[in-house]
């Protein structure tokens, strides 16, 4: 079973930034699609960005302009560069493949507020 681990939220400013960075337990990293999701109080897990295996990145309309997805495959790890928040960005992040794998690790908490 993959283990998924997720790091770098916390509380930052509108306008401000955040580095979120999500390791993988799998010897599968390099092939697969990695992604970003996330999920607000109240709301459905939404997909942020996704990476293929070969680096093409997608993401949401709204986030678009503002974050960065890339990832290392030596480290088996997936960052998400989030730039320029807004506290419509508040929520829990996950990553996962794309599509997700069946287990979610415990995410990380990304709270915009002044």
């Amino acid at each position: 079973q993959v283990q998924l681990v997720e790091s770098g939220g916390g509380l930052v400013q509108p306008g401000g930034s955040l580095r979120l960075s999500c390791t993988a337990s799998t010897t599968f990293f390099r092939i697969v699609a990695m992604a970003w999701y996330r999920q607000a109080p109240g709301k459905q897990r939404e997909l942020v960005a996704d990476i293929t295996n070969d680096g093409r990145t997608n993401y949401a309309d709204a986030v678009q302009g503002r974050f960065t997805i890339s990832r290392d495959n030596i480290k088996k790890t997936v960052y998400l560069q989030m730039n320029s928040v807004k506290p419509d960005d508040t929520a829990v992040y996950y990553c996962n493949a794309k599509p997700a794998w069946s287990s979610w690790g415990q995410g990380t908490q990304v709270t915009v507020s002044s």
